[in-house]
């Protein structure tokens, strides 16, 4: 299919690109980027005028559930989510079930992925066998199946030697450790930030030391192995310092926020609400303006969805039974461009933390716009006024705390590999 992006603002940060211009696409590729009187004959014609044009997002931490918990969600539901977000790429963590640890389940997820044909999802293997922290993972093999780096997921390996024997033999291969920092002994039994909050509830407090000594320790490990690390959902001030400290010394580490933690606080749970009961934990008002000045700093490079969906009866119940987590996808863009709305960061910044950011973390060839490249794109109407619906969401998961909130921006078009997977009507027209 020839298909032409007419009259569009075209803004790719890869290439500082910010400008009006057609984009012309053939056989799922981008061959030119011209003006309006460019000659091309195509056989359908988007008119972006008014609209922002730029790179399908990427979003660097997303569950969706499969395999596993398809009872939940799948690849499926969770890639119609993902496009109707203007999200074309996604990365999952190790932690499915079975766990990605061996060539057969990266060819499982693969396949349902091919049969789905919506967006790419990438993979990150286990960086110890069955994540239980014992024994390396056959690394060599999960980078040449397609992993692109690897994590011990939500689990803390408790051994700080076999942490840095994985880190060594992850750098000798070049592979990027991924790492979600908490103290697990720290943790305990808490369900939300240790402060004012918790104690007025009631509720089990999570120490931001819970992050901030794991960060230490892991940032020690890497300056002395030499990997190349990253560190998903930061959520304290401190943890942003250290790495804009070991950043500053040429310590190869990067960092993500999820979307909500930019927005979100302590003070959000109000009366035990479990839609804002998430880990790691909403901390203070102090930490979420840390964060946010981070990512103005650019010590926080990538902004990610952190999606898990969960189906209703998982946040019924005393908040602390709840399970923890939000559904993002369909948030992670209007979420970020609200914080373009209030002056924090530019939309320049904004949609490079969506797009050229993560794709360099992961070290893919995805977010940017480049003659010649796959024709991944989103179209974002940037003076749309929509009231967040969670019971409207595409994706199986409802479980949003955002409900009534108001996004001046909205996905008006996906576009995956050149083919149109997304307009801006109900999901059942997507085919």
């Amino acid at each position: 299919m020839k298909l032409r992006i007419s009259n569009g603002r075209v803004i790719d940060p890869a290439s500082q690109l910010d400008e009006p211009l057609d984009i012309c696409i053939e056989n799922g590729n981008i061959i030119a980027l011209v003006n309006h009187d460019y000659d091309f004959s195509a056989d359908q014609t988007i008119d972006a005028t008014g609209l922002i044009v730029c790179p399908g997002l990427v979003d660097i931490y997303a569950r969706l559930r499969e395999p596993g918990q398809e009872h939940t969600a799948t690849i499926n539901s969770e890639t119609r989510a993902a496009v109707a977000g203007g999200i074309t790429t996604l990365c999952i963590p190790p932690d499915t079930e079975p766990v990605i640890d061996t060539q057969a389940v990266i060819e499982l997820i693969e396949d349902r992925v091919k049969t789905a044909g919506r967006a790419n999802v990438y993979t990150i293997g286990a960086l110890t066998q069955k994540l239980q922290g014992k024994f390396l993972s056959e690394m060599a093999a999960l980078k040449q199946a397609g992993c692109v780096g690897v994590s011990n997921g939500l689990t803390p390996i408790k051994s700080t030697l076999i942490q840095r024997r994985a880190m060594e033999y992850a750098a000798t291969l070049k592979l990027t450790v991924f790492i979600n920092a908490s103290d697990p002994w720290l943790q305990d039994q808490g369900c939300i930030h240790e402060g004012t909050v918790s104690a007025r509830l009631g509720l089990g407090g999570i120490p931001e030391t819970a992050e901030t000594i794991m960060v230490a320790r892991d940032l020690l490990l890497i300056e002395q192995t030499g990997v190349s690390a990253h560190f998903h959902n930061l959520s304290t001030g401190k943890a942003v310092e250290m790495i804009r400290d070991a950043q500053n010394r040429g310590i190869p580490v990067t960092a993500d926020v999820s979307a909500h933690h930019l927005h979100l606080s302590e003070h959000d749970i109000g009366n035990y609400d479990s839609f804002s009961h998430v880990l790691p934990p909403l901390r203070s008002i102090r930490d979420r303006e840390q964060l946010q000045q981070g990512l103005r700093d650019g010590v926080i490079s990538a902004i990610c969805s952190n999606h898990q969906p969960l189906d209703n009866d998982a946040k019924l119940g005393p908040f602390a039974e709840t399970t923890p987590g939000i559904s993002g996808l369909e948030t992670l863009l209007p979420l970020t461009m609200k914080l373009v709305d209030e002056d924090e960061i530019s939309l320049q910044q904004a949609i490079a933390n969506l797009t050229y950011h993560p794709a360099k973390i992961l070290n893919i060839n995805a977010g940017q716009l480049k003659v010649g490249g796959q024709a991944d794109l989103c179209i974002i109407n940037p003076n749309a006024h929509n009231e967040c619906q969670p019971n409207k969401m595409i994706s199986a998961g409802k479980n949003s705390p955002f409900a009534g909130w108001l996004f001046n921006h909205e996905v008006s078009h996906t576009i995956f590999n050149g083919q149109l997977v997304f307009t801006n009507t109900k999901a059942s027209t997507l085919k």
